[in-house]
This record gives structure tokens, sequence and C-alpha cells, in this order.
């Protein structure tokens, strides 16, 4: 009898050949399409089969020596199916992580000269599973395509072998945690009629103050344009609409309708920023039950390198529970997620990270605010989208007020045909327009005492955008001292999450109209995306295009006003985030200043955005080339949406709720992942110089907390002056 895994509570050990039975079969469920279903039951029927070796149920019993298994599998599976590489690819990384192809080559070499343990393991297996030695030769060549297409099918294999495995090994150490899973699925007609109930609701009453009739009437004719066009086949799908009639909604509505109609299994929603999940979640749950909606986000589960094997342990009760596990396989209906957790998944080579993505097969995937991603990672994003199309049944749609040129076209690598749910969006920009542009001195530098003396002289309320914390920091600061406003308010990601969002909370409460205040918000560009800020003047830094336009959504956002008004200043001396955001915003510069009416046109961003390939690196990583070598590792390693790595920094001194979490966690034998996701609302991002430069402030807890015991301002958060994390 040979055994996968130890003794459970009840004293029994996890027989190896039930093992791989019961993670075949599950990784079969998994597959993304019929023709590969069979070499994912072969997957997961030799994903184990390193442990036949005598070594290693010597280590089962004595704990020791370790002897690896996962080598020893790939290999045997490289031997019995010679014409399909995926499947040691996969193997290999089902503990450490998928490889390199070099990496994987030498590791095979090592192991040519083991030939009579590799001979008595393949014994053993076929010993155990007879079938199994003619079954190999029905994979023949289930993927005769692009190297890119095997690269994408290895990765979903990897993924659904992964989870499988996990699943399994889960069962037999702790079936109560099985059992816990949510297991619900898309009731299409349930969601459809809590959401047309829901529309029904806004059109019999106006959101008091915040809208008007000429806006509703337009989120109507825009719902009703976009539902037409459900049963258009599976593939890519722009919605273009101005900021402020609804995208959220309207775009679940359609999402719904053609996941129905295709039978499609769950719907992502992939955002741009943790701090807007709040707020789109709040909306979707509001429609749609708690019970849902499922939030995934660094705030609600740590991942690093130390989860990437099986954790015996809980990590909650109830719901709480559920709702997490859920984070770890995406096995729900509807998914709210960023575009940090969603990609760099999709690219990464870990078992943890990557053990949802099989379950983005036939899904309906919705890129919200897609502007907002890194323009130096355009080609590969959308190389790796095209592959998941044609290998997985997946819809992608795009939804902005400013679309990016993904279309294919002589030096990009794009997308043949996107299918536009909106076919003359410009109608609908033309309708709203809520706003006029004012050039600062015609855009030509602005020293900081001009900015300042215009901003003095404003009378009502306004919101000012500026391009790095220092700058929004210094604005702040000094134009709160004049008290010409009844608040003053700053944002930026100096700021804890709990902090930002009670303060934008404020905000929102102070611009209602029956509160009557006139206030100054100064703010990074963290509300350019799903904050619903509604100011009757908005300044804004030279940004790209796509930030000036959604810039100016928070701007009469409603249609109250007859037009709003957004003033564009380029100050003089002025720092960006980084190179490609300046090159960005250099072109916006040059294209305003030649015809600023470009910013109330829709067809004003593909021009854009072309212009933009022309000097900026759409792929500046590589990341394509190295997936058709099959470098799996170097792919994960080069794929960073955040450029530079950055820590969190737990405010420990924020609030009686992060010093009572303090003391909590200091009284815990671990600190658990519970722990994590609720440090994560206190904390701050900062960079590793900064944790060098003030290391006499900060304390060290169990090696993996860092604290910070130095000064947090009320309004400003982390108080040092050179505190530059992500914008």
């Amino acid at each position: 009898m040979f055994y996968a895994h130890s003794e459970n509570d009840k004293g029994e050990k996890h027989v190896l050949k039930e093992h791989l039975e019961c993670t075949a079969e599950l990784t079969r469920s998994f597959a993304p399409s019929d023709e590969l279903r069979h070499l994912f039951y072969l997957a997961g029927l030799l994903h184990d089969v390193g442990k036949f070796q005598s070594g290693f149920q010597t280590y089962l019993e004595k704990k020791k020596p370790k002897t690896p298994h996962a080598g020893i599998g790939a290999f045997v599976a490289r031997t019995v199916a010679k014409q399909f590489i995926p499947l040691p690819f996969a193997i290999k990384g089902h503990h450490a992580g998928m490889p390199d192809k070099e990496e994987l080559v030498s590791a095979f070499e090592i192991l040519e000269d083991d030939t009579n343990n590799i001979q008595e393991v393949k014994r053993r297996f076929y010993e155990s599973f007879p079938e199994a030695e003619t079954s190999f030769g029905e994979i023949k060549d289930i993927l005769v395509k692009d190297k890119l297409q095997v690269e994408c099918a290895t990765r979903f294999l990897f993924s659904a072998l992964t989870d499988a495995d996990w699943l399994d090994t889960e069962h037999h150490f702790n079936p109560e945690k099985t059992n816990a899973r949510i297991s619900s699925t898309l009731d299409y007609d349930v969601l459809i009629a809590a959401l047309e109930k829901k529309f029904t609701e806004l059109q019999k009453k106006l959101v008091e103050g915040h809208s008007t009739e000429a806006i509703n009437s337009l989120r109507t004719k825009a719902r009703n344009e976009t539902a037409k066009r459900y049963d258009a086949p599976v593939g890519f799908f722009s919605l273009q609409l101005p900021t402020g009639l609804g995208k959220t909604l309207i775009s679940m509505y359609w999402a719904l309708l053609h996941a129905r109609h295709h039978k499609l299994k769950r719907i992502i929603i992939v955002l741009p920023f943790i701090n807007i999940i709040d707020q789109t979640s709040k909306i979707l749950k509001d429609v749609f039950g708690d019970d849902v909606v499922l939030e995934h986000h660094s705030g609600i589960i740590e991942e690093d390198k130390d989860n990437d094997k099986y954790d015996e342990n809980a990590v909650g009760t109830g719901s709480d529970l559920s709702k997490r596990l859920a984070c770890e396989n995406w096995d729900v209906p509807i998914i709210v997620t960023t575009s940090v957790q969603f990609f760099e998944s999709l690219f990464s080579n870990r078992p943890f990270k990557c053990r949802k993505n099989h379950n983005i097969a036939e899904s309906v995937v919705i890129f919200d605010e897609v502007q907002t991603l890194p323009k130096q990672y355009a080609e590969p994003i959308v190389v790796m989208l095209k592959n998941i199309v044609e290998l997985a049944r997946t819809s992608f749609l795009f939804c902005t007020a400013t679309q990016p040129a993904f279309q294919k076209r002589e030096g990009f690598e794009g997308i043949d045909t996107i299918q536009p749910l909106i076919t003359k969006p410009q109608k609908y920009f033309k309708a709203t327009q809520r706003v006029n542009y004012k050039l600062m001195k015609n855009l030509n530098e602005v020293s900081f005492d001009l900015l300042t003396d215009a901003l003095s002289k404003e009378t009502g309320s306004f919101l000012v955008i500026a391009n790095t914390k220092a700058v929004t920091r210094e604005l702040y600061q000094f134009i709160s001292k004049s008290g010409t406003h009844e608040q003053y308010y700053h944002l930026s990601t100096a700021m804890c999450p709990h902090h930002r969002k009670k303060t934008i909370d404020n905000i929102i409460a102070d611009l209602h109209p029956k509160s009557g205040k006139r206030i100054a918000v100064f703010s990074t560009q963290l509300v350019e995306a799903g904050v619903d800020l509604d100011f009757p003047c908005v300044y804004r830094a030279v940004a790209p295009m796509d930030a000036v336009i959604q810039a100016a959504g928070r701007c009469n956002r409603n249609g109250v006003l007859r037009k709003g008004r957004v003033v564009l200043f380029n100050l003089e001396q002025q720092k960006m985030p980084d190179k490609t955001y300046k090159a960005c915003a250099d072109l916006a510069l040059r294209m305003i200043k030649d015809d600023p009416e470009l910013l109330h046109k829709a067809d004003s961003f593909e021009q854009y955005y072309e212009a933009l390939s022309l000097f900026v690196d759409t792929d500046r990583y590589s990341i394509t080339d190295n997936r058709e070598k099959g470098n799996f590792k170097t792919v994960a390693e080069n794929f960073r949406l955040i450029d530079s790595p950055t820590v969190s920094l737990f405010i420990k001194d924020y609030s009686e709720e992060s010093k009572s979490l303090l003391k909590e966690i200091e009284n815990s034998f671990l600190i658990k992942k519970d722990h994590y996701r609720k440090v994560q609302q206190f904390s701050v991002q900062v960079y590793n110089p900064f944790l060098v430069k003030y290391s006499n402030q900060i304390e060290h807890f169990k090696d993996s907390l860092h604290i910070w015991d130095g000064t947090y301002n009320d309004s400003i958060g982390l108080a040092p002056e050179d505190v530059e994390t992500v914008f």
C-alpha cells in the first residue's frame, strides 16, 4: 500500500491511488474545453507519481529524510507523454512553481542517471493503473497550435491541477473546511430580475439633488442599446460611455444576459484600485445580496510564497471562512477583484496565486476603467487575453470613458475584432458635456504662487488633483491656512485605507446639497477611477489624456449645474510618478494645446493611444517572447503592475481599533491570515528605502509585521516629507 499524505485527525493515512484518482477526476472537471479533458485527467493521475518512491514512503513514516517527488513525476510524465510538454511543466511546478524551460531540462538531465528509481516508480504506477499505459496514446496532437496557445493551455492545466490537488488534500485533512466552501452557481434569471427591479426603482425616483431627468433618460437609453447585443458570439467587447452614466450596472446587466445566452459560469469584475472595490461591491450587494458577491484583493487574503503548500488550519468560521476559502479558487458566481490581483495571478508561476486561474474559463470578465492598465504591459496583456478567448470560451468587456486602442495594427499585436456595445458613443458624450475646460496660461508652465493665488480666489467647493503626494500635501497645507472654506481635505496613499475611506465618506456627505458646506479637497489621482465625487470645479495638473478625462468626471458629475469648470494647469518643475506617465502626459499636453476640443470628442482617445505606441514600448519586459520560450518563472518575475515592491507599514496609533488589533496579535502565538487582512486596513505601503531611512521609528514584530512608531497626521497620514509610494 502506498500513501500520499500522513494521518489525519482520525488516524487515517491518505491512500495514494485514491488521491491520484480523485485529483484526476477533479482536474478533468476543470478543463476549459472537451478536447482537453483527457489531458487534464492524465495530469491529475500523474502529478504525485513520484510518491511511489520507497524513499517518499519512508519519509511519510519517519518524517525524514525529505524525498522530493514533483521532479520525478514530471520526468515520468515526459517519458510517457512526450508529445505534450504542458504535463511536465505543470507537474514539476505544482508545489514550488513552474520553472523556466532550461531549468526543467537541467532537472531532467540529472534524473537521466536515476534509471532504476524511475523504472520502479513507473512499474508501481502501472500496477496501480494498468489502463493508463495505453491511454497516453490518446493525447496525440491535441494542441498543434502556436507556442503561445500551448503556453496558455499549460497555465490552465497548472491551475486546475493545483486546485484539484489541494481540494482533495483538504478533504483528507480537514473535511469541515471542504464543507464550508461556497458552492453557489450563477442563477441568471434571479440576478437579472433583481437588477431589472433596481432599474425600475431608479427610474421611479431621482436621487435627491444628485441626478436629473436627462441623465436618467440617457442611462436607460444606454442600457437598452447595450442589452440588445447580449447574443453576440463570445469574444471581445467595449463599452465606452461618459462618466456618470452608470457603467457598473449597465455592464453587469449585459454580462448577465450574455452569460445566460452562452451558459457561462461566472462574472468577474476587475477594478484598477483597492480603494474603489468597497464602492462597487456595495452597489452590487445592494442589488444581489451579500452572499452572491465575493471581494478579493490583498486586504482580504494575504498571498506570499509561504502559501505555496496546503494549509491544514482553517482561516475563520461561518460565512467569513466560506468567503475566504472562495478567494483561493474563485468558485463563486460574481467576483470583484483588482487589476493587480487578476493579471499578476494570470502571469504568475506560483501555485497559490495561480490556483484560481482555471475558473476564468467560461466567464464574462469586465475590466472597469481599463485605461488605467500600465502601457508597458499593454501588448502581453492583450495577447494573453486573446489566447484565453480561443482556449476557454471567455468574453472580455472593456469599460471606460477613454477607450484604449487595443485593436491590432502595425507594430502592435492587438485584437482583430472588438465589438462595441455602444455603436455611436459620441452622441452620449455630446449629450453629457457637463463641463467647460479652461487652460491656465494656455498650459504654459505656472509657478506654485500663481496656482495657489488662483485657488485662494475660489469661492465655491473645488477639487485639486496633483500627480504626486508631495505636491498634493504642499497645496493642502498652504491653502488650508487661508480659512476661506469651511472644510479642507487631503487624500493620498500616504493615508491608510481606513483613513481614506472615512475621508471620502465625509467628503461625499459635505457635498450633499443639504449640507451647504463649501469644501476644498486636495488629492492624488486615486479619486479618478470609481470614486463618485461631484464638484462644481476641478483643477487638474497636466497628466495623461485618460487621467484628464477621468478627473473631469468628478466635475458636475450628475449634471445638476448647466456646466461645471475644469481648470488644467502645468506646474513648473512638477515631478511625475514614472517615465511612462511623463511620456503620456507630455503627449496629452501637446495634443490639448493644439486642439482643446479633443477633450470633448470620443474618438480623440484612439488618436492619443495610437500616437503613444510610437514612443512607449508596449512590451518593455519581453513578456510575450519569454512566454513563447516557456520561461514561466521569468515571466512571473518580470510582470509587475506595480513596478517597485512595497512593504506594508502598520500604523499602530491610528485609532483605538488599530491599537486593539496590535494587542490581539501580540497575544497570539502566530500571526494569522485573518490578522493580516485586518492589518491592511491600517497600513500604508512604503518602499524599502523608507524602511531603511526611518528604521529607528519602525518595530519588526515576529519578522513579518512592520509597525510604524513615528507620527501619523490626522489629515495627511504618514508624516515624513519624502514618503512617495503608489502615487
